[in-house]
């Protein structure tokens, strides 16, 4: 192994003048400093803030905390105390929220739709809330699925120092002598369905399966974007794992209150971190933990925010080459407090490191790099939560890339925890979400079927929603194994079963999923990477002379405008040009 490395900063002017941080040199002076800023000086007062405090730097301090669901709910207590360490580092914090759409509430139902767009909602409030009080440095917490990489998009955006931290997960609930997460509740509504549960056995587990605030336990969205926290370098090593109720949170909360501070004065700013590198082992870390399928689509907007291009071609390939080494739910028998018990995140990224697969040299918050970060790490015995780098579940990751006729642009599937890698069958082909679950419910489907749930994309959703009612629905039937689900939309990071979501281009813009009809053969190979439907490119072509767009109930608001600037899944379903078009970065005014 070679010797460990601390990788600088880009040179860039100091803002350091005898010893101490030189108000001069950072963006409150817009606010601040000068006889013409004593009107926005006087607000300041107004708010008890003193002559020191004013003429010291200003750090936003910005939560998602709200009373939405349980991931949000302990932020607000988390933010005092991150607001203690930027004040003990010789800051003044300024705590500002956020909104946020939580997933398992707005699951199922038309609320859906409103989740993707929150998470440009998050990055654009956070951004505008900084630009237009020149606040100097981010601490950034967050709980829910869109929460996390929105607010690690407004920092890539901003590039004023900036540390991340995740809310903590959610503790398992107990049923029967088993652990539960909500999973359990959404797939109990199938298995009631079916009747084969009982109306009070439903009610016992909905009652019991969260038992405390937190994101949802298994390895979902919410604790996949978490472990990329740590392993892209804007979150404190150890930061994403203790859960929400734990009063250890508040200590790391304090700890990157100080943090912040501490990278004003070096200089480091998020680009500096999120590099092409970085992406990589953030990468990594979602197919090594069977991570959810949304990391492909939150990865490639991170990557846009810095200007860098990493679409979902360059996710699937390593996630193909990246060894499946966390047996977590839902593909797995553990939750998040677990990996947290034998180590966390830190483990699965030593482990990859030791097996060559992630880059130890990439700057992180600490102002150390990965690797110096990871020394010291041991690996636990008596476990098997996280296997050794020589000993994997699959030697290759737990979420898988398509392409082919029915995906020019690319889909994605999770594989992790599933025994079979292909499904041949006729499509199955519903217009909406709603339409698919109904037909589920009332069990009009085959087994071998490809039930096709499209024009649910970025634009034609708008929103792209998950799908999560739809396949636990089909998993309490006991039909999770004999068919395949297919979608423009996406996938909850709790889904489980052959589900390939993310399908570009989607029907909206007239792309393949649009033209199958029902009976077209279906092909899916997660070994090779191929999704393909057996219909002739002539037919296909013929089929597309008579599509014709089709107008979403969504005409005006918030869905309304974001369908027009959305992009493709396939790029992280951005919309705005990123920072590559950036002329002046905020940093810098």
């Amino acid at each position: 192994m070679k010797k460990p490395t601390k990788k600088a900063a880009p040179k860039r002017k100091s803002v350091m003048k005898g010893g101490k941080i030189d108000k001069a040199m950072l963006p409150s002076r817009h606010v601040t400093e000068g006889p013409e800023r004593a009107p926005h000086r006087s607000f300041y007062y107004a708010m008890g803030l003193t002559e020191k405090e004013i003429h010291q730097p200003f750090v936003g301090v910005v939560t998602t905390w709200n009373e939405a669901a349980p991931c949000n709910i302990t932020l607000g207590r988390q933010a005092q105390w991150a607001k203690k360490g930027v004040k003990a580092a010789g800051g003044t914090p300024r705590e500002f929220t956020t909104i946020t759409v939580t997933d398992g509430i707005a699951m199922g139902h038309q609320g859906m739709k409103s989740s993707l767009i929150s998470r440009e909602v998050i990055a654009d409030s956070t951004e505008l809330t900084v630009r237009g009080h020149c606040y100097d440095a981010l601490v950034g917490l967050a709980g829910c699925d869109k929460s996390l990489p929105g607010l690690m998009m407004a920092m890539v955006r901003l590039n004023i120092p900036s540390v991340f931290m995740y809310g903590g997960s959610i503790l398992p609930g107990r049923f029967r002598g088993k652990d539960v997460t909500v999973m359990d509740v959404f797939e109990g509504v199938g298995k009631y369905a079916a009747g084969e549960m009982k109306p009070a056995d439903l009610h016992e587990l909905e009652c019991v399966a969260c038992p405390s605030a937190g994101s949802c336990g298994g390895q979902f969205t919410a604790n996949t974007m978490a472990c990329v926290s740590e392993a892209i370098g804007l979150a404190l090593p150890g930061s994403a794992g203790a859960p929400a109720p734990y009063e250890t949170r508040d200590q790391y909360a304090e700890a990157s209150g100080k943090q912040v501070m501490e990278l004003i004065r070096l200089g480091i700013r998020p680009r500096d971190i999120v590099t092409r590198k970085a992406l990589e082992n953030a990468a990594r870390v979602v197919a090594a933990t069977g991570g959810s399928t949304n990391g492909a689509l939150h990865l490639p907007a991170i990557a846009h925010e810095a200007g860098i291009r990493f679409d979902l071609d360059d996710v699937a390939r390593i996630f193909k080459s990246t060894p499946y080494i966390a047996d977590l739910k839902p593909g797995g028998r553990y939750v998040a407090k677990d990996m947290y018990q034998i180590g966390g995140v830190q483990v699965v990224l030593n482990e990859l490191f030791k097996g060559g697969y992630i880059h130890g040299d990439c700057l992180t918050v600490t102002g150390k790099t990965i690797e110096q970060n990871l020394k010291g790490v041991k690996f636990p015995k008596d476990q098997d939560v996280v296997r050794p780098i020589t000993n994997p579940i699959t030697p290759t990751g737990g979420v898988v890339g398509l392409k082919g006729n029915l995906a020019p642009r690319g889909a994605i599937v999770k594989v992790a925890g599933m025994h079979r890698l292909k499904h041949v069958g006729p499509a199955r082909v519903f217009d909406s979400e709603e339409a698919a679950f109904e037909a589920v419910q009332a069990k009009k489907y085959k087994e071998g079927d490809v039930i096709v749930i499209r024009y649910e994309g970025p634009k034609g959703g708008p929103g792209m929603r998950e799908m999560l009612s739809t396949t636990s629905a089909i998993y309490g039937q006991g039909m999770g194994e004999k068919v395949a689900l297919l979608t423009d939309g996406r996938f909850s990071g709790a889904t489980r079963g052959f589900c390939v979501g993310h399908v570009g281009p989607e029907a909206a813009v007239g792309g393949p999923i649009g033209l199958i009809k029902n009976g077209d053969i279906v092909t899916i190979d997660a070994v090779k990477g191929i999704l393909s439907v057996d219909v002739s490119a002539r037919e296909m072509a013929a089929r597309k002379k008579k599509w014709k767009p089709r107008k979403t109930e969504y005409q005006s608001g918030a869905l309304w405008k974001y369908a027009q600037t959305v992009g493709d899944a396939h790029d992280g379903a951005v919309t705005h040009p990123g920072g590559k078009a950036e002329v002046e970065c905020y940093a810098d005014i």
